[in-house]
């Protein structure tokens, strides 16, 4: 193991891991292999076989290439908005959607903070110029509800702004669908074990240290916070036309096959293999109902 001065934050993770983490999360940490699964409610105790993952992601990577084969042709827009705490495996199912794809096809965005002139303008104006024109799919990693959680956790926005957020998020989502553009969104919900497992799997790797940030750091002890800005969120932002896909994430494989399945079940692309999209594994995947703190 690296000092506390190699590490990023100086170990910050270590000991919060080691000091102030909840006892029953420190000892599900100490007590779990890398297989295991972390969360009592969690419905599998073990992660999903390696193989069987590798043959579902091949023939579901294959489906998602005829479905940018049908984007282009057709000139359909899709939108796919991913969100959930730090290390709930966003990035790492975005990565899988998009391994196959076109870049040109298929972008990523993922924002960093708003600069000086983005900070004064309407809130969603910096998100509408990275929509997808025809032909295109567009993979939000964090997307306009960092206002609905992230900023309102650090105390990034006013609360008059994030009412004026939610207020004016039913009439801007509506308007992407009556668009005829295909939203989908994603919240990936990770236990608070695993969340930090994985923390101090990034804080130990080189590789991926780049992953860890203040907020991250910070964000460690408002695990309550999270909580309560999450349940409002999904209570006021979930609705029949814009609705909410939870998975719960901590099974890495699980979730990335259940987003795939969600994504290919959804759009009627041709040369769809039904059998092989299936249905996303409603034990995992589902509304908010499914969501867990």
């Amino acid at each position: 193991m690296s000092k506390a001065e190699d590490l990023p934050f100086d170990g910050a993770i270590t000991r919060f891991f080691e000091k102030e983490a909840p006892k029953p999360i420190r000892k599900a940490i100490e007590g779990g292999s890398k297989k295991d699964i972390l969360s009592d409610s969690y419905p599998y105790d073990k992660a999903m076989d390696k193989d069987v993952y590798k043959d579902d992601l091949v023939a579901l990577q294959i489906e998602l290439a005829k479905l940018q084969a049908w984007v282009q042709k057709t000139g359909a827009r899709v939108v796919t908005v991913f969100e959930g705490r730090d290390a709930a495996g966003k990035g790492g199912t975005i990565k899988r959607i998009r391994a196959n794809m076109n870049p040109r096809v298929a972008r990523v965005v993922a924002l960093p903070k708003p600069n000086d002139t983005e900070a004064t303008q309407w809130y969603f104006q910096r998100y509408i110029k990275h929509l997808p024109s025809a032909g295109e799919i567009v993979l939000f990693d964090r997307s306009w509800y960092n206002r609905a959680v992230v900023e309102q956790v650090f105390g990034f926005c006013t609360e008059d702004q994030r009412e004026i957020f939610f207020k004016q998020l039913p009439q801007f989502e509506q308007m992407l669908v009556t668009e005829n553009i295909y939203l989908f969104k994603f919240w990936l919900n990770v236990s608070r074990a695993e969340q930090l497992r994985r923390f101090l799997e990034r804080e130990q790797d080189p590789l991926k240290q780049w992953k860890l940030s203040s907020i991250d750091v910070d964000g460690l002890k408002k695990w309550d916070a999270y909580s309560r800005a999450i349940v409002e969120t999904f209570e006021r932002s979930h609705t029949d036309l814009a609705p909410w896909t939870v998975i719960r994430s901590d099974d890495k494989k699980r979730a990335r096959l259940a987003a795939m399945r969600t994504i290919l079940a959804a759009i009627p692309y041709d040369g769809r293999k039904a059998k092989v999209v299936g249905a996303a594994d409603p034990k995992i995947c589902g509304g908010p109902d499914i969501w867990d703190a």
